[in-house]
């Protein structure tokens, strides 16, 4: 039991019927803790805040689907917290955009654009027919991997 009567397990079987109250005991009881444990993870107060949500909302969601070892759904909750924050990272990862360079190169000439597209050429005919194959659907085609 916790300080208010009801244990992490009893929260999450009504958060699991639906009972929002349920929801809001649970974020008064471990919030503080996610979120220190977040600003361990991110920099940004925006970044925690997102973390910290999305946390409590994963709970809400999979409250059916949740198995506590002890009586404690903090374990749980702090997984959670660490795994939003590698997907933010990732997130934020895929919208950098890499800086140009002061000096752009000099643009090709067409000779040596037809320089470099005839060796290629070369290279790809001195494969075997079947890494010939794949590098024609996909580097000449435009086909994925």
């Amino acid at each position: 039991m916790n300080q208010n009567g009801h244990a992490d397990a009893d929260l999450l079987d009504r958060l699991a019927a639906g009972d929002k109250n349920a929801l809001s005991a649970i974020f008064d009881r471990h919030a503080k803790t996610v979120t220190r444990y977040a600003w361990t993870l991110v920099d940004k107060r925006m970044d925690v805040e997102e973390i910290v949500q999305d946390t409590f909302l994963t709970a809400w969601q999979k409250a059916d689907s949740i198995t506590l070892p002890n009586e404690s759904l903090l374990p749980w909750l702090l997984v959670t917290c660490r795994n939003q924050a590698f997907n933010l990272r990732r997130k934020h990862k895929r919208n950098e955009v890499a800086e140009l360079p002061e000096e752009l190169p000099a643009p090709e000439t067409n000779i040596d654009a037809r320089e470099r597209l005839r060796w290629v050429m070369d290279e790809i005919e001195r494969l075997e027919p079947v890494d010939r194959k794949v590098c024609e659907l996909c580097l000449i085609e435009g086909r994925p991997y």
